[in-house]
């Protein structure tokens, strides 16, 4: 499966709790950013998104934490399309510490492609299907 860096930033003291680490939103907006980025990649752009109405959904995300991010942290998040139906993509991002190269987060998420008029599933349109299913499989390359 291809992945793409979708996101690199830092955490800021802003971005911290109580206990002294990012905060779980910080980490869903993180993850939400590199969402948008990836789908730039696969033809969903923000213009595509306006003129055909069309939108995504996000009907089920998992977030699963496994190493503190502290203030002044630097993180990169790399992002994979992992399946594509006729109405439904599936993502998964790993979010790291640049420094340490350690997995800090990942988020699995599944998203519906909508009828923004409608307000129901629609298919997604060819072109962005075959960009997402490129993804699933790395192009092979004859020596």
């Amino acid at each position: 499966m291809t992945e793409l860096l979708t996101y690199r930033g830092t955490v800021y003291t802003w971005h911290c709790d109580h206990l002294g680490h990012m905060n779980n939103m910080w980490y869903a907006g993180k993850f939400d950013e590199a969402s948008w980025n990836l789908l730039v990649q696969i033809g969903m752009t923000p213009t595509y998104l306006r003129e055909s109405k069309r939108g995504l959904a996000t009907v089920e995300q998992l977030t699963t934490f496994k190493h503190e991010l502290l203030a002044g942290d630097s993180i990169e998040v790399r992002s994979q399309v992992v399946e594509v139906r006729e109405r439904v993509m599936r993502l998964v991002h790993a979010m790291y510490n640049i420094e340490t190269g350690e997995v800090c987060a990942t988020c699995a998420i599944t998203a519906v492609h909508m009828d923004m008029t409608l307000r129901k599933a629609t298919p997604i349109p060819d072109l962005q299907r075959r960009m997402a299913q490129d993804m699933l499989e790395p192009i092979s390359v004859a020596a």
